[in-house]
């Protein structure tokens, strides 16, 4: 689905992913683990096209194209206090999408929907955002990801702040969206546990970083 040709990845005069080559699988629930700063949410952010390779290339393979690729960054302060309602985050993923700003189609408020349901946040619809729990803020983002996520969903440790309940629940419905909508998953994690338990593939940066 993706392979990466002597990829270097980095910011200014810094280098944080150094020729780098590896191929990541349809079908895959690949867990990429490491300690802090050896390159792990830098090579996501890569995959996700919010960062252009300083050389090399990242190739799409596979008929994959960008807007079949949901991204869930790691979660900011501004976007936790963000004054709007779930259904309004939600939505926005199809900022760019629609020619009728902000007068979304059926289609587009269907897909919101929809994904509102898979990540079990479809009763939150109407509350505001900033009033929510970390987990289901967290729960929402993902839905507002999964809307342009057709084949391939990254996620940048999707559990990171949350209490054990939430952390189990997402990670039951990021399980699900591999099993069952058949999902290529790519997540971000300090959880080995985790990863052991529920990936397919383990990519271990500490063993690549230099």
């Amino acid at each position: 689905m993706i392979k990466c040709h002597n990829l270097t990845l980095g910011y200014g005069s810094k280098n944080i992913v150094n020729s780098f080559n590896y191929e990541i699988n349809s079908g895959e629930y690949l867990c990429i683990i490491g300690r802090n700063g050896c390159g792990k949410t830098t090579f996501l952010r890569g995959l996700a096209g919010v960062l252009r390779p300083k050389a090399g290339r990242i190739e799409l393979r596979d008929n994959l194209r960008r807007n079949q690729i949901g991204y869930l960054p790691q979660i900011t302060i501004a976007q936790k206090d963000f004054p709007a309602s779930v259904e309004e985050i939600v939505l926005s993923a199809f900022q760019g999408k629609s020619l009728l700003l902000p007068f979304y189609g059926k289609a587009l408020r269907k897909r919101a929907d929809e994904c509102l349901e898979l990540t079990h946040a479809t009763n939150l619809r109407k509350e505001s955002f900033r009033e929510l729990s970390g987990g289901q803020k967290q729960r929402v983002l993902l839905a507002r990801a999964l809307c342009a996520a057709e084949r391939l969903l990254l996620l940048d440790e999707p559990v990171t702040g949350l209490d054990p309940e939430s952390s189990q629940n997402m990670y039951n419905i990021i399980k699900d969206l591999h099993e069952q909508k058949k999902m290529t998953i790519v997540m971000v994690s300090h959880d080995v546990e985790a990863a052991k338990k529920y990936a397919t593939r383990i990519l271990n940066f500490n063993e690549i970083a230099q």
